[in-house]
């Protein structure tokens, strides 16, 4: 079980948003390179920067010129989403050197753009799922859409994908616990393999989360609990090991 620390950056701060709104934001740290190499020093083996703000259609220069100081500063993988809806984007990504790039709005709005990205970037691209009640929201979490998170996931799978990020957006930054049942389903009902998000509040809901590695859920973002000092990196890192 992998472990991977969360960085949403919202005007080239480092952030979290409750449940995805914009008027529940807490600011960590307006240094998000400092916050990599935190993750990278305590022994994270991936980081899972968002950029909210071109998930929003914002101005997203300062996001992308903070990934770009990441990258430079921090000799890991880094899975990057938010407001990836061009080839244009995606070679950007690939270019500066991001490992994962997360495709989210576009797997329903333009499915056949997602094609041609997995044509030209095969496993690079990973579909990001993010559910309300089940129902998949699109665009930041603005807007939702007429499919449920397993019609789509199913979808992606015929498609070629080969991961899937899924997120529980009512859990969010709730430190609630996981959504173990949803993204159990999923998992087993399309065969991919699966990054769990959303709501890891304690060591157990990591201990939860390794119960489903058999069927394909391998990682884990975590975010809030660490920022809010619930355990340390290092403290899930062990309990993934375990």
């Amino acid at each position: 079980m992998i472990i991977i620390p969360a960085i949403d950056l919202r005007g080239g701060r480092c952030v979290r948003l409750t449940q995805g709104q914009t008027s529940a934001e807490t600011v960590y740290s307006e240094n998000p390179v400092a916050v990599a190499k935190k993750w990278y020093e305590a022994g994270a083996e991936m980081l899972h920067i968002v950029n909210l703000d071109g998930a929003m259609n914002l101005d997203d220069s300062k996001n992308l010129r903070a990934l770009s100081d990441i990258l430079y500063s921090v000799n890991l993988p880094i899975q990057f989403g938010g407001g990836v809806r061009s080839i244009s984007d995606v070679q950007r990504l690939d270019d500066l050197g991001v490992t994962r790039i997360v495709v989210g709005t576009t797997a329903i709005e333009n499915p056949l753009l997602l094609q041609n990205m997995l044509d030209e970037f095969a496993s690079t691209i990973v579909v990001g799922i993010d559910a309300r009640n089940g129902i998949v929201a699109l665009r930041g979490w603005q807007k939702m859409s007429d499919m449920t998170a397993l019609d789509l996931a199913q979808k992606v799978a015929e498609m070629g994908v080969e991961r899937i990020v899924y997120t529980d957006i009512a859990r969010d930054g709730m430190m609630s616990g996981i959504n173990l049942e949803a993204t159990q389903e999923i998992a087993e009902a399309t065969g991919l393999k699966v990054t769990a998000s959303g709501g890891v509040a304690t060591l157990d809901d990591i201990y939860a989360v390794k119960e489903l590695e058999e069927f394909g859920v391998d990682s884990l973002i975590i975010g809030k609990a660490l920022y809010e000092g619930s355990f340390t990196l290092e403290d899930a890192l062990d309990a993934a090991d375990e």
